[in-house]
């Protein structure tokens, strides 16, 4: 693959006030996936510290992790039973300062998945909570008595399918749950909830942390009048109530005021839009560094997301351009195609079999080319892929084990039009364990995975990819080095060029000193039109083909010009 990254120009006036995450890449990691150091199945901190290098190697400059607290694993981790402790599952919190420690001497950051818009059913908040309704934590939690008929405050449905409202026999009232029953929501309306939770991330960000992805954090706020008031809330109970700036404004004066500005902070917003955006990422009212939103990964699902239909992708570039646009006077963007939550970004966007390698890296120059700061979901950088297995009783994501149930059992739909869905938007996708090599399980483990691996592990592994002459891996690194080494492409001004085109992704990223231009044919077929962007005497600076051809764009091409 083409690379002329050296001699870049860099913007030495905008650097010197940016802050340090404008050209950072954040690489995510899903814990029980990514390396299993004790042959239990499940992927652990030890993995994770024996592949240090590896990750050091690529040039990432922060890892996010998944949740690694102690939890029933309802949700995969996402129902906490104690913030302050590690699943022994994965470790133990000596093995977390050995991680810290090793990743920090490679120059690595560490960022902690924080879950506080609920916690497991196990915690012993929930416990307390619970128990009796005079308990002095029982307004930590969201709980309701029934109405006159018996029936639930309002009709909010759970991410994950059924009513967001559960009884709880012991006192005969109702707790709310925006997801799985196992995880009650906390009442951030209470200041007692607000001060145990600052309490803890300190002692996180005391230990040495570097910051924390907030899961759904704009969640926290809800809209009471929709619970208590005559216009009762129906449908999924994803409302953001006014009072989160307050919520997070105050979270910041008292976890991170007064340190260093080393930490970052991303909030997972569910829902939020533009404006929303600004004023949660304006450096000015002190609330986060960067949000998560979900529009870009929502526009191929019809009626729910496991409704797959046909990507638009005309609408998909005009919708990132408009958050580049959006947020390029204040705030900043979270750059991603995949995650945990979402399918591999190959399958979903490009052309996983034939084109798997150009489409791949067609994608990652484009995303990394945009304003913001990019995030690698584990196994991206080497093209892993969507896997398709045969039966529900494969799956183990408790969203997709939900719907199926719900859509077979009650509604009545058939199997495999419903075990489609899930092949297509499942989160499983995702977690299917990381593939090292071509040896059994992958290198993942040497005991039985937790879930099993994709069957194209023979063929698709980083060992594989590594050693082959266009290395993804390699790729990606380079893509590291140019935000890392040039201020135009952390900071510069985004164009996007002609937007209605059908296949065509071009734009320009400017600074003072130069202009760089992305032209990318995001088909199975050649390009032959004219490009937007005169590159008759253009540099050359990076290409997903091996070298430059006569044709302006081969099939998933990607190529990025210094004009």
């Amino acid at each position: 693959m083409t690379d002329a990254s050296t001699n870049l120009t860099d913007d030495d006036d905008a650097g010197a006030v940016a802050p340090w995450w404008t050209s950072a890449v954040v690489y995510q990691i899903y814990p029980r996936s990514f390396a299993d150091a004790n042959g239990d199945g499940i992927g652990d901190l030890a993995g994770i510290r024996s592949k240090l290098d590896y990750l050091a190697e690529l040039g990432v400059d922060v890892i996010w992790l998944s949740p690694v607290y102690p939890s029933p694993q309802h949700d995969n981790g996402y129902d906490i039973r104690d913030y302050e402790d590690i699943d022994p599952v994965f470790g133990d919190l000596a093995e977390f300062d050995r991680l810290l420690a090793d990743a920090h001497d490679r120059g690595i950051r560490i960022v902690m998945d924080l879950v506080v818009n609920h916690t497991s059913d196990e915690h012993a908040w929930f416990a307390e909570s619970r128990s009796s309704t005079h308990n002095p934590k029982r307004d930590w939690y969201w709980w309701r008595k029934p109405l006159a008929d018996g029936t639930p405050p309002n009709s909010w449905t759970s991410a994950f399918s059924g009513p967001a409202w559960t009884l709880d026999e012991t006192t005969g009232e109702y707790y709310l749950h925006l997801f799985a029953k196992q995880q009650p929501d906390l009442n951030w309306e209470n200041p007692e909830v607000r001060r145990a939770v600052y309490a803890m991330m300190r002692r996180w960000l005391d230990r040495g942390v570097d910051g924390f992805r907030m899961d759904v954090i704009n969640l926290i706020a809800k809209q009471v009048h929709l619970i208590d008031g005559e216009d009762r809330g129906s449908g999924l109970g994803f409302t953001m109530g006014p009072q989160i700036h307050d919520f997070l404004q105050e979270m910041h004066r008292e976890v991170f005021a007064g340190r260093d500005g080393r930490s970052l902070t991303v909030g997972e917003m569910p829902g939020v839009s533009i404006d929303d955006a600004v004023l949660f990422t304006d450096p000015a009212r002190a609330e986060v560094d960067m949000v998560f939103q979900f529009e870009h990964v929502s526009l191929d699902s019809g009626s729910h997301k496991f409704d797959a239909i046909p990507l638009d992708f005309v609408a998909l570039k005009t919708n990132l351009a408009r958050w580049q646009t959006g947020l390029a006077e204040r705030g900043w963007n979270s750059l991603y195609l995949n995650n945990h939550d979402q399918p591999r970004l190959v399958s979903r966007f490009g052309n996983d079999s034939k084109y798997r390698v150009e489409s791949a890296t067609l994608w990652a120059l484009v995303l990394h080319l945009h304003r913001g700061t990019p995030y690698i979901y584990q196994g991206e950088e080497i093209g892993m892929t969507n896997v398709r297995f045969e039966s529900i009783e494969h799956y183990r994501d408790i969203e997709s084990l939900n719907h199926y149930r719900e859509a077979v059992e009650e509604f009545d739909q058939a199997p495999s039009s419903v075990l489609a869905g899930v092949h297509a938007r499942g989160r499983d996708n995702a977690r299917t364990p990381m593939q090292w090599d071509d040896t059994e399980n992958a290198g993942f483990t040497s005991g039985t995975p937790w879930i099993a691996l994709n069957p194209n592990y023979r063929d698709i592994n980083a060992e594989a990819d590594r050693a082959s002459g266009s290395s993804m891996f390699d790729f990606y690194r380079r893509l590291i080095a140019l935000r890392h080494e040039n201020d135009t492409v952390a900071l510069g001004e985004f164009e996007l060029l002609d937007p209605s085109h059908p296949t065509l992704y071009a734009f320009t990223r400017r600074s003072a000193t130069e202009t760089l231009a992305v032209v990318a044919n995001v088909s199975d077929e050649p390009f032959d039109g004219d490009l937007p962007v005169d590159i008759g005497a253009a540099e050359l600076v990076l290409g997903n083909y091996g070298v430059a051809g006569d044709s302006p764009l081969r099939p998933w091409e990607a190529r990025l010009y210094r004009l």
